[in-house]
């Protein structure tokens, strides 16, 4: 295990820990216009975006992930120059689906928990709703959408394994060849996961530890 914890570190876990990244960058900003779409007063654009919402939302993880490898092109021409996709980048995707979707309840619900008196008074002071939504209400849902965005993240990130299943190289994937290069002995197994096993644990317990602080921090004092 020491010989090939670089290996299986800065060529593994670095890998879920950008995989993870780029999901929940694309995931967050397409679920924050997925979550205003679901709270638009007009029916076209409500609809949809409440039906993608709980199509992802309720989708398996590996499911998706299995049908964006096999949708997605391997390689794409842009005016005559070949540009090759690699599976990582399929598995960004796939991953962002339902991250999408929850962070677009997150969105949503965070809006709707804001009294209603709030929306009145700004109607009263002829605020006009694109003007009460960006300057009242959404700085309000800030706070409210931090902890569980964060926890999302640290969900997504202990997902990221699932793309081992693709054969896309992470730590997993790497612990597997690693074992496989010590002529696959038995008494490996546990040294090699388990070390993946405490890896994510040192990232994501942190994570959590922080999440649980900003939800007594920002939590309603009765």
């Amino acid at each position: 295990l020491w010989r090939w914890l670089p290996f299986i570190v800065g060529s593994g876990f670095l890998f879920n820990v950008l995989i993870s990244f780029f999901a929940m960058v694309i995931g967050t900003l397409l679920g924050v216009v997925l979550g205003l779409m679901q709270i638009s007063p007009i029916r076209f654009i409500r609809y949809p975006a409440f039906f993608i919402t709980q199509t992802f939302r309720n989708s398996p993880w590996l499911v998706l992930l299995f049908i964006v490898l096999l949708a997605l092109p391997f390689e794409i021409t842009i005016f005559g120059i070949d540009i090759r996709i690699p599976d990582w980048m399929k598995a960004v995707f796939g991953l962002c689906l339902p991250i999408m979707a929850n962070i677009a309840e997150i969105v949503r619900g965070a809006v709707q928990s804001v009294p209603s008196g709030q929306w009145e008074a700004s109607e009263a002071l002829a605020f006009s709703r694109q003007q009460t939504l960006w300057q009242i209400i959404l700085p309000q849902c800030f706070k409210r959408m931090i902890p569980p965005w964060m926890n999302w993240y640290a969900i997504l990130t202990m997902a990221t394994p699932l793309c081992s299943l693709l054969g896309v190289e992470e730590i997993i994937t790497l612990s597997r060849q690693a074992i496989e290069a010590e002529n696959n002995r038995p008494e490996l197994l546990v040294p090699f996961y388990g070390f993946a096993l405490l890896i994510f644990f040192a990232y994501c317990y942190p994570i959590a530890r922080a999440t649980i602080a900003l939800e007594r921090r920002f939590s309603v004092k009765l």
